[in-house]
């Protein structure tokens, strides 16, 4: 329980006062701004973004179309450069007005996990592979590779799918192939693009349950933008996007 959130606390130009207590890791940004072109016509996509989401937390980020919300997920993944601010992904600052890390890729494949709508799997992999190929790309061996996706195919109880192709599983046992993906390199950050939105809502609600679990487990920071209905109340924090600026509120954390 997070006692210390304010419900509709709006992080204007000042930088949001974290709660005390609050481990200085996780996802933490300050004050960002994106700015599209130049003169009469740039627009402002990121006015003052202030966000911190803690290892083990899962936070929804929710908002209308054209609120900044994939500016953001962009900016927090490291595929579009802000125009100016902080980014702090675990304990490295990745981001202070102008990139602190040479190799973007790395920080990608090895830092951030993506989960998205579509589980976007490879079809001519099986599961395993499909899990494992992320850390043989950092280095690991194939071994130590597929032991880490056994380990979290099991944990996410599709184990027993592991020599299956992709399109022998079911739309749940897809998603869950691309969680287990996503923290295949203990990542300390996952960013999940509307990963419930093609779900009935008992399949959505048990995507939200894994996801939490997970964060827990594996002591990752979560990001969950979304518009599904269906799982908002199961944050315990959500930020809401709005004209480029994040506004904070207590969720009602119930329990999946």
């Amino acid at each position: 329980q997070h006692s210390g959130y304010t419900r509709g606390l709006a992080c204007g130009s000042r930088r949001c006062d974290w709660v005390n207590g609050m481990e200085e890791s996780g996802i933490k940004i300050e004050n960002l701004r994106k700015r599209y072109g130049e003169g009469d016509a740039a627009v402002e996509a990121l006015k003052d973004v202030n966000m911190h989401v803690a290892p083990g937390e899962v936070v929804g980020l929710v908002g209308p179309s054209g609120s900044g919300k994939s500016t953001l997920l962009k900016c927090l993944g490291a595929i579009i450069e802000p125009t100016s601010g902080r980014m702090t992904l675990g304990q490295e600052i990745i981001y202070d007005d102008g990139w602190k890390i040479s190799d973007l890729r790395t920080l990608r494949r090895d830092k951030i996990g993506f989960v998205f709508q579509a589980p976007y799997l490879i079809p001519f992999l099986d599961v395993t592979d499909n899990v494992a190929l992320l850390p043989m790309l950092a280095g690991q061996t194939n071994a130590v590779a597929r032991a880490r996706a056994h380990e979290l195919l099991d944990a996410l109880e599709v184990g027993h799918r592991a020599q299956a192709q992709p399109s022998q599983l079911s739309g749940g046992e897809q998603q869950r192939v691309s969680i287990a993906r996503a923290l295949a390199n203990r990542p300390p950050v996952i960013l999940a693009d509307e990963p419930t939105a093609p779900l009935d809502s008992e399949r959505a609600l048990g995507v939200m349950r894994i996801l939490n679990q997970m964060a827990l487990q594996y002591h990752a920071a979560i990001i969950v933008v979304t518009h599904d209905e269906k799982i908002i109340p199961t944050f315990k924090r959500i930020y809401h996007i709005r004209d480029g600026r994040t506004y904070e509120e207590a969720g009602e954390g119930r329990s999946i």
